[in-house]
């Protein structure tokens, strides 16, 4: 049982790994803080020397989605779909720190990297007012959440279009930190839909989120942006991975509502009001919280000791995904480890805690489920392995 790699990923092929293997091995020997199983780094309150709390500081960003935000602007003219892009990047920050217990009192700082021959001051004031504004939106859904700056730098040298990235930093208690012990077996799995629309959203979500953008834009979209954008093209990947799909941005989407470019550059899903009302009212019965951000459906396999995840009632596929299937001929296998596929939140928790949490994200109008389960492993193997249902068939996967 082994994670997909090397010539079998389409993913890799276009120079990006979902599993990041090379990150891990550079920073895995490092220290890994005041808890180590935790899902972000956590060190001791070095701002105010409180022995009582601890600091967390995260970053992340929107990554390639942002080149699909300027195809859309390059054929429309429009800048406002930045806004969607700032935040995708607050949103992968705030998501991660979920994770560990964060449900406020964080600043945090944004950096644009843009090429200023193709990435006009248009599309700078969107990208900020866009920060502002979705901030301000979170603080009136009771997130106390804060702009520190940030810094924009023109590097045409070293990007063809835009990059967008975050940086989050908070103090919180030790006693408040969820810090990854939890998740051993006999535990049920709930996944928390990244699709549809919750009472604290205005529009209709298709469920990409932030990872797997790189694939799901070349798989999708036609050669004509091959030729006309060659500027969103990374020279070194394979001509036959490039812009292979029979798709423009404006075009329906299979079975939705929506356009290509709709579902393509859907703003990522904040779970953080859901989360904080959930810790607020049964804080011990959450055992644990996994972003499936970089890896799908395998994230959870970086947390616990020897277990067996198994995921047998997933939430339903949305379109998006099934029609990515579809055209490329992506190996599930593959798919279920680029992708969240349907959910980008686990929550873990003991079975008799399974209908109370459940009743309070439904109040958010958010669907969710029990998806699986965890158990002790029953193989030979010191890693954890992960056991995932598509249909009748059984894909498996090992942790490294």
């Amino acid at each position: 049982m082994s994670t997909l790699k090397g010539p079998h990923s389409r993913y890799e092929q276009r120079g990006v790994a979902s599993q990041k293997s090379d990150v891990h091995a550079a920073v895995d020997a490092l220290d890994r803080g005041l808890f180590p199983n935790a899902f972000c780094k956590i060190t001791e309150d070095i701002l105010t020397d409180d022995p009582d709390k601890c600091s967390v500081i995260h970053s992340d960003g929107s990554g390639t989605k942002s080149i699909v935000a300027y195809l859309h602007f390059r054929e429309t003219g429009d800048p406002t779909i930045f806004r969607g892009i700032a935040q995708d990047s607050i949103v992968m920050n705030l998501d991660d720190l979920l994770c560990v217990g964060v449900t406020g009192s964080i600043l945090i700082s944004n950096t644009i990297n843009r090429n200023a021959r193709v990435i006009p001051r248009a599309v700078l004031q969107e990208l900020i007012l866009g920060a502002e504004v979705f901030l301000e939106h979170l603080r009136s859904l009771g997130i106390r959440i804060y702009s520190g700056g940030g810094e924009t730098a023109d590097v045409g040298d070293l990007t063809g279009t835009v990059t967008v990235d975050s940086c989050a930093v908070t103090l919180l208690r030790k006693s408040e930190i969820i810090d990854g012990s939890g998740i051993e077996p006999d535990l049920a799995i709930i996944g928390l839909a990244a699709y549809g629309k919750t009472n604290y959203e205005s529009y209709e979500n298709s469920g990409i989120g932030s990872n797997g953008l790189t694939s799901a834009r070349h798989d999708l979209l036609s050669s004509f942006y091959r030729e006309t954008y060659p500027e969103t093209v990374d020279v070194h990947t394979e001509r036959s991975f490039v812009y292979a799909g029979p798709y423009r941005l404006q075009d329906p989407l299979p079975q939705t509502k929506m356009k290509i470019g709709e579902a393509l550059l859907s703003p990522t899903r904040t779970y953080a009001p859901v989360i904080q009302a959930l810790l607020s009212e049964h804080r011990p019965a959450v055992r644990g919280l996994v972003h499936c951000s970089g890896g799908g459906q395998t994230k959870c396999l970086r947390f616990g000791k020897r277990l067996h995840f198994v995921k047998d009632h997933l939430l339903p596929i949305p379109p998006l995904f099934t029609t990515l299937q579809s055209i490329s001929q992506t190996p599930w296998k593959e798919m279920y480890q680029t992708y969240n596929m349907g959910h980008r939140m686990e929550l873990f928790c003991r079975q008799k805690d399974v209908d109370r949490l459940l009743a309070v994200i439904r109040d958010f109008e958010l669907p969710a489920q029990v998806i699986g389960y965890t158990e002790a492993s029953r193989v030979p193997l010191k890693r954890n392995h992960l056991t995932l249902h598509n249909g009748s068939e059984r894909l498996t996967y090992a942790s490294e």
